[in-house]
């Protein structure tokens, strides 16, 4: 059986590989953008598994489909939530939730195995996945956070927060009065509960809210600095794979 890992995060397709390999399960290729999968696809022979993120780091891996015919069986591998889960369900594909546990894979793995699929050509339904997973009006955004502050709990408002970012393994919130709180989440996860429409994750460190960019600067390497009202601590910069999007998004 011939194994490919498309994942952007390069730490976790290693992990998934390790994993795997515990399955007696060799990965030929590790793959982690769109537009690299495109080329590959295109120049080499379709393998038998994928297991695919959905979020890599030039957009989603839907657009795979687009652009190649697809020959392949396919388990997803998402930190969504189970509402937007629904979505798979409704086309018939399989999913593991992140973090990946190993009897969750092995179940999907044999899933897959007892299927015994023949290579034909891969029909998903792109428009009611997307509509599904990213539709505001349909999945309920959250408005506050509760962060604790020694005995205490606080709670702060989404219209407070100028950035979320990690640091040191940890995740905080910096907020318009020039303070930070660590919450106990990820910025992965933040990232589905923040509304894509007033939230956009510019890198691996940042997540910014469009009413706290004060100016965009042009920065090296073709990437972009935001300007936000208080926090200076780092450059906040929009890594280079997502300055397009970023674009469209502000646009």
């Amino acid at each position: 059986m011939t194994t490919i890992i498309i994942e952007d995060e390069k730490p976790a397709a290693r992990l998934l590989q390790r994993k795997l390999e515990k399955l007696n399960i060799q990965v030929e290729v590790m793959l982690h953008s769109v537009e690299e999968s495109i080329e590959w696809f295109s120049k080499n022979e379709h393998p038998d598994l994928i297991f695919l993120d959905i979020q890599l780091s030039d957009g989603l891996s839907f657009e795979i489909f687009e652009k190649v015919e697809i020959k392949s069986a396919i388990i997803f591998t998402t930190a969504y939530d189970e509402y937007a889960l629904r979505a798979f369900k409704l086309n018939s594909i399989d999913y593991i939730l992140k973090p990946i546990d190993e009897d969750d894979l092995e179940a999907s793995v044999q899933k897959f195995q007892s299927r015994i699929p023949q290579k034909e050509s891969l029909k998903l339904n792109f428009e009611e996945i997307r509509k599904m997973l990213f539709n505001p009006f349909e999945k309920n955004h959250k408005k506050r956070f509760t962060v604790r502050i020694g005995q205490h709990l606080k709670v702060i408002l989404v219209e407070e927060i100028e950035c979320v970012y990690s640091e040191n393994k940890g995740t905080y919130i910096h907020t318009f009065d020039n303070r930070n709180y660590l919450i106990e989440s990820s910025l992965e996860l933040l990232e589905q509960d923040l509304d894509p429409k007033e939230f956009y994750r510019i890198s691996r460190k940042f997540i910014i809210p469009l009413q706290a960019i004060r100016e965009i600067v042009i920065y090296s390497n073709s990437r972009l600095k935001v300007v936000l009202p208080s926090y200076t601590t780092d450059d906040v910069i929009v890594s280079r794979e997502k300055v397009t999007d970023f674009k469209n998004w502000i646009g």
